[in-house]
């Protein structure tokens, strides 16, 4: 089934506490996808978690699990079970460590009569430019030859998708058709302030590239009208 501009889009409901939270999926009505990050986990917990798919939405939560192997198949395992459908781990973690936290979530989708959820390889924080990558990190190679080798790493450990800066997507999409998930953040419509985000498209831009979704936050959640903001993306889309 095609996917529709409303379930291509993921709003980050960063910086909200839990109840402002689920305030603003209330007042977007065409929202389908919400994205729990750190900061709204680590002041709401699983609850949060549960209370947003009681109001019927689907959960990209997003904490980047990077850890040794039994700890990231734990963790991957305990966000299955909340009903989380997209769970972010990074691929610098290694082969072994994302093996487990595939395996691990299939096997927890199973046992809860959940679907599966689809995990996501961070590759490099859409924050980092090519210049202080090199500087502070000390890797040698480029940063554009470094995120498609993460990339693979994860798909050859069974990771079902990538989150990448939309500038990646293009060449990315080339070597993982679909159905491998290419999810970005670094989305700013026509005219929006980049804030921290250094490597950026729009919408439309990302979609042509070859995103799967995209995940938009302060464009759409800093806005007077946020599902007028919300509604103008989806527009886009269908443009």
């Amino acid at each position: 089934m095609t996917a529709t501009p409303a379930d291509r889009i993921i709003v980050a409901l960063d910086g909200m506490a839990p109840d402002q939270a689920l305030t603003f999926a209330a007042t977007v009505s065409d929202l389908r996808w919400v994205k729990v990050g750190l900061e709204l986990f680590v002041a709401g917990g699983p609850a949060v978690v549960e209370r947003l798919r009681q109001r019927g939405l689907r959960v990209f939560l997003d904490l980047k699990f990077h850890d040794i192997p039994a700890t990231m198949a734990g963790a991957c395992r305990s966000a299955t079970r909340l009903g989380a459908e997209l769970i972010t781990v990074h691929a610098s973690a290694g082969s072994e460590a994302l093996a487990a936290a595939q395996s691990a979530a299939v096997q927890a989708a199973a046992d809860s009569g959940l679907p599966a959820p689809t995990l996501l390889a961070v590759t490099v924080l859409t924050s980092w430019d090519p210049l202080r990558f090199a500087a502070e990190l000390a890797i040698e190679e480029p940063l554009q030859a470094y995120v498609p080798r993460l990339a693979q790493l994860a798909a050859a450990s069974g990771i079902g998708g990538a989150v990448c800066s939309p500038l990646e997507v293009a060449a990315l999409r080339a070597a993982h058709p679909h159905p491998f998930a290419l999810v970005t953040p670094g989305i700013r419509p026509a005219g929006a302030d980049r804030g921290d985000q250094q490597r950026v498209l729009t919408p439309a831009e990302a979609v042509a590239a070859g995103s799967s979704q995209l995940v938009i936050g302060r464009p759409i959640t800093a806005e007077a009208d946020p599902a007028a903001a919300f509604a103008a993306c989806c527009a886009e889309l269908e443009g």
